[in-house]
């Protein structure tokens, strides 16, 4: 890994850490976010996932409109952190702790390389 490959992935974790904290306090059913990045292909590689609990406190999410505000979250802290994402909604992904269990056994390394 590059010296600027190592950059990007503090910074990424660092943001990333801070949408966490903030979402954790006003997003219900919000577990936790990671991200995923191929440094050779990067900004277009770039993937953020927001997990929940299960599907339905994601569902209650998305009626409530609490997705956008991730996004936007997301997006904002990021581009403060001077990562921008070219193209937010196919980079910003929603999943939860239930489908990981149901469909790879609770292996998020398995879902998260199936992105």
């Amino acid at each position: 890994m590059k010296k600027s490959d190592k950059k990007l992935e503090k910074t990424l974790r660092e943001t990333l850490t801070d949408v966490c904290d903030i979402a954790l306090e006003s997003v219900p059913g919000f577990c936790w976010v990671t991200h995923k990045v191929d440094f050779s292909r990067y900004p277009e590689s770039l993937k953020v996932v927001a997990v929940f609990d299960d599907e339905s406190l994601l569902t209650l999410a998305r009626n409530a409109h609490e997705d956008q505000f991730l996004k936007s979250l997301i997006t904002e802290k990021l581009a403060q952190a001077g990562v921008k994402l070219n193209k937010p909604t196919q980079q910003i992904i929603f999943d939860s702790e239930e489908a990981c269990e149901e469909v790879c056994g609770g292996d998020w390394n398995l879902r998260l390389s199936r992105l």
